[in-house]
């Protein structure tokens, strides 16, 4: 089995992370910043995200998007200045989350649903963010929608359902607007829960990304903590395990095999996050 290699720590909790302009970018909870890392484990902070900064994403012109997740809102990053991009107050039933952009502009976005020390099945939406700003909600009832990818076409949208183990896939319309969702793959037939008691003993899709053989690497901080490679159906090809938690993953470097997973570990307080590499055979393909 591959092990990774410790490419940074010392961090809070590392999430969202993003392969852009050679440097992995990323957003940290537990400090509110959104930092990079390069390929010799220099970290430097780009902004500070009062909110607690989630998903990123870039719009054609490459102005960065940034998540901020409990105020929900959308916010733009320009001339290291953050400015206000779009209110998702009124459309996101709890706090925002990841988010992924494609080459138009389109940002879907997820939030968790409830508080996630509820044990409440309470279900969630996807929202759509135009490249003017203009937000609306283009599905429901889902399971907190975690992170997600678009193909290469930019024409199916797969989501991880963490509460309910399994990734959903969605056809994107010419207009953005989603329709035809159906299971991508699911990892059991145990439905939608978020008892703790069962979500330990899950596969838990966070963190998502997809390989140029059409996989999908997905981190899981259920079952102790792994990073599997799951093709569509269900197959999975591949795991990986880390020491403690992995709650994202990214392909990247010069050419996109370096899977970079980013753990953390909440029961422990402090920085104890890591962002850890393990080098995979097939390259990066498709958004983010």
């Amino acid at each position: 089995m591959k092990q990774t290699t410790i490419l940074a720590e010392g961090l809070g909790f590392p999430e969202g992370p993003r392969w852009h302009e050679g440097r992995l970018w990323f957003s940290d909870f537990r400090t509110r910043r959104i930092s990079t890392v390069d390929l010799e484990g220099a970290l430097q902070t780009i902004a500070e995200v009062p909110g607690i900064p989630s998903g990123l994403g870039w719009l054609p012109d490459d102005t960065m998007l940034v998540v901020s997740m409990t105020d929900r809102r959308l916010l733009k990053l320009k001339d290291g200045a953050l400015t206000p991009f779009a209110d998702l107050s009124g459309l996101a039933t709890y706090h925002c989350n990841d988010m992924v952009v494609d080459g138009k502009g389109n940002a879907y976005i997820g939030n968790f649903g409830a508080p996630i020390e509820t044990p409440a099945k309470k279900l969630a939406e996807i929202i759509l963010v135009r490249p003017t700003g203009k937000a609306q909600v283009v599905a429901t009832e889902m399971a907190f929608p975690n992170g997600c990818i678009i193909t290469p076409d930019e024409k199916t949208l797969v989501v991880g359902e963490t509460y309910a183990s399994r990734l959903t896939a969605f056809d994107i319309a010419a207009d953005g607007t989603l329709s035809n969702r159906r299971a991508w793959a699911a990892f059991d037939d145990l439905g939608i829960s978020a008892d703790r008691r069962q979500l330990v003993q899950r596969i838990l899709p966070d963190g998502i990304c997809l390989d140029a053989e059409g996989a999908i690497w997905v981190a899981s901080p259920g079952r102790g903590g792994e990073v599997v490679r799951v093709f569509e159906g269900g197959q999975i090809a591949e795991r990986i395990n880390v020491e403690t938690l992995p709650y994202a993953c990214m392909l990247g470097g010069p050419d996109g095999k370096t899977l970079f997973v980013l753990t953390s570990d909440l029961s422990r307080e402090g920085l104890v996050g890591r962002i850890e590499t393990v080098r995979v055979e097939a390259p990066k393909a498709g958004y983010p």
